[in-house]
């Protein structure tokens, strides 16, 4: 059965001070669901925006909002988040450690999906008894705080891998990549295995994001 493709625009690549026609027009370009980069300037090198946003946001979407939380202790957050309208919470293994599982368990217990999200230096093995929790694992394809940095080809092995792990499991659990991504490596993510394209330049720098979009499928 083939897949179906998600394709998640981040809004780290749009036009802050024209959010809201940003998101709806991607919306209206058939993007399957917003993905919001929420960064602290702790864990990542970078500060975005944070619970304000994904509530302003949801007020003018439908669409599922993919949150990607890039900050130390989210467990503090998972609660807030979710209020504010998250439908996926994805949380790094390298912020939670020992604590993961308990943490895609509170993400859970609060009804949101729960993702989880590898560097691309975390080797597999390291979050391979933790699939089952999820709803959505996210392989970063560039190292998180900034966007429009080049695909690290490398990851997609870590990719190939996931892919089996969920398969041979028969979870229900998307298989999401992050970083650098664009009409070609588009491709090489889909052979990989992946289920949703995270995509921020490619579909808001492009003049027609319904072409941009289409193209990534």
């Amino acid at each position: 059965m083939e897949r179906k493709i998600k394709i998640a625009p981040s809004v780290l690549s749009a036009d802050f001070s024209k959010m809201g026609e940003e998101v709806k027009r991607v919306e209206a370009a058939g993007a399957d669901m917003i993905h919001l980069d929420i960064m602290d300037g702790v864990f990542v090198p970078n500060i975005t925006f944070g619970i304000k946003m994904v509530s302003d946001v949801n007020k003018i979407t439908d669409l599922p909002l993919d949150c990607h939380l890039m900050i130390v202790d989210p467990a503090k957050y998972v609660e807030k988040f979710a209020n504010a309208g998250a439908d996926y919470i994805t949380v790094h293994y390298e912020a939670c450690k020992d604590d993961l599982d308990k943490v895609l368990k509170a993400i859970r217990k609060v009804g949101v999906k729960a993702g989880l999200v590898i560097n691309p230096d975390t080797e597999v093995e390291k979050i391979a008894r933790s699939i089952e929790l999820c709803d959505m694992v996210l392989v970063m394809s560039v190292f998180p705080g900034f966007g429009g940095q080049k695909f690290i080809t490398e990851v997609l092995e870590k990719c190939v891998k996931i892919r089996e792990m969920i398969d041979e499991k028969k979870l229900n659990c998307l298989l999401e990549i992050d970083g650098g991504i664009n009409s070609e490596t588009s491709k090489l993510a889909i052979d990989a295995g992946c289920d949703v394209l995270v995509a921020g330049s490619a579909v808001f720098n492009s003049p027609d994001a319904k072409t941009a979009i289409d193209s990534l499928r």
